[in-house]
């Protein structure tokens, strides 16, 4: 029994291809860091430079209910500003808390901190840690998700 091996050799013009786009990915960060090209600022960043005010915030804390829901609580006042029921379609607040959780567990970190949701002047929406300072730009997410915690903003009251 003899066995033919036959080299699989990818094509040239493939190899070419993959070596151009290698070259050109060198070149454009050379040019970057020569030219000394400011990297792009974070939009927190860019907000304190250019003076953007928040038109609207609110804290909140999120609570876990016994049917394995979440309250989500306004601190200033203690009322219900909403409520997540299980099965809801609101998974986006519930995998953005369910992070955020997960990262002050591993700083130590209870949960009886509070977030604060910002609405900036310039439409970005935020949500941030006080516990940890971490930040999250929640218009980088699409704009159902964004109007999920945007929801939050105009939500009224009501007794708990």
């Amino acid at each position: 029994m003899t066995h033919a091996h036959h080299a699989e050799r990818l094509p040239r013009g493939a190899l070419i291809l993959a070596g151009s786009l290698v070259g050109f990915a060198f070149l454009l960060t050379a040019t970057v860091r020569i030219a000394h090209i400011p990297p792009a600022g974070s939009p927190a960043a860019l907000r304190e430079t250019t003076h953007v005010a928040a038109v609207q915030t609110r804290t909140l804390r999120f609570l876990d209910a016994a049917d394995r829901g979440v309250r989500i609580e306004d601190v200033g006042t203690g009322q219900t500003a909403g409520t997540i029921v299980p099965g809801q379609e609101t998974g986006f607040i519930r995998g953005v808390m369910r992070g955020l959780a997960r990262e002050r567990r591993m700083h130590g970190i209870g949960s009886d901190a509070p977030f604060t949701l910002t609405q900036w002047r310039d439409g970005e929406l935020t949500l941030t840690d006080s516990a940890t300072g971490r930040s999250i730009e929640l218009n980088a997410f699409g704009t159902t998700n964004r109007a999920a915690f945007a929801a939050l903003l105009r939500a009224p009251e009501f007794p708990r």
